[in-house]
């Protein structure tokens, strides 16, 4: 059994499963393509530094919260796309304060009852606001807070600058309203009704296999990428070992392969307008 360079080993124990998936994936002469989001993004921090360095050159979409970032952030990721080449970190827009409006038990900053002027305010604004802190890196692209969006609001993205949205759970369509773009998460890994630690790699791994043997058997969008979600602010020891883990073997892996966000959601005509 070889070893990665981190000292892992390629097929680690535990994870035969997913390396079976992957292989059916290969002998169909296909590829299982995955991404990686990050939301609650604010400022600099050792755990983002962190996450970014488990990452290495695989890309990540950071959601960061317009109307709470700071200017440092703009500073960081600047920085690190200097001084560490082959990073790739775009930035999607979460929402716009991350702030509960609904008047239910679920949490969402876009519930059905708000006014459709007030959430078109916050959308451009946050557009607006990542825009002129990211420039170029700040994709066009919602992630609201708690996954949440009411359907009666799509329409307002495309009016707000945006083109795209992710949330969570198999989508049903790729676009949702007119020139809207949906690609979803369908792996978070925090327990969050569990004192917010790993979920634990038995359902992490169950929940990422299960996406892929959908969307192999035409059960789920095949060309939906299969979406790995991380919160670096509450991210643990554990979460680290398994992202390390699944980074090693899926790069190992000649049907697997980490997509860039750009690749997901911004189409060729938007990026050469």
């Amino acid at each position: 059994m070889s070893l990665s360079p981190r000292g892992f080993p390629v097929i680690a124990a535990g994870w035969p499963e997913l390396v079976d998936e992957l292989d059916r994936w290969q002998e169909a002469g296909r590829v299982a393509t995955l991404w990686w989001r990050d939301d609650d993004a604010v400022a600099p921090s050792r755990a983002l530094e962190r996450m970014s360095s488990i990452a290495g050159r695989v890309p990540i979409a950071l959601a960061a919260i317009p109307a709470m970032v700071q200017l440092e952030l703009a500073a960081w990721l600047s920085h690190r796309a200097r001084s560490v080449p082959g990073t790739r970190i775009v930035v999607l827009q979460h929402g716009w304060r991350h702030s509960n409006h609904s008047t239910d038990s679920k949490k969402s900053e876009f519930p059905r009852e708000r006014s459709s002027e007030d959430v078109a305010f916050e959308l451009a604004a946050g557009r607006i606001r990542l825009t002129e802190l990211f420039g170029m890196s700040a994709l066009p692209v919602l992630v609201p807070p708690w996954n949440r969006f009411d359907d009666r609001f799509l329409p307002l993205l495309a009016r707000s600058g945006l083109r795209a949205i992710s949330r969570t759970k198999p989508r049903i369509t790729s676009q949702p309203a007119l020139g809207i773009v949906q690609a979803n998460i369908h792996v978070d890994l925090v327990a969050w009704a569990r004192g917010r630690d790993f979920i634990g790699e038995e359902t992490a791994l169950s929940n990422l296999i299960a996406h892929l043997r959908a969307r192999r058997l035409g059960l789920a969008c095949a060309d939906e990428p299969t979406g790995i979600l991380t919160h670096h602010l509450v991210q643990d020891e554990p979460t680290d070992k398994f992202l390390y883990r699944l980074l090693d073997l899926t790069g190992a892996h000649i049907a697997a392969l980490w997509l860039d966000p750009v690749e997901i959601f911004v189409p060729v005509s938007l990026l050469s307008a």
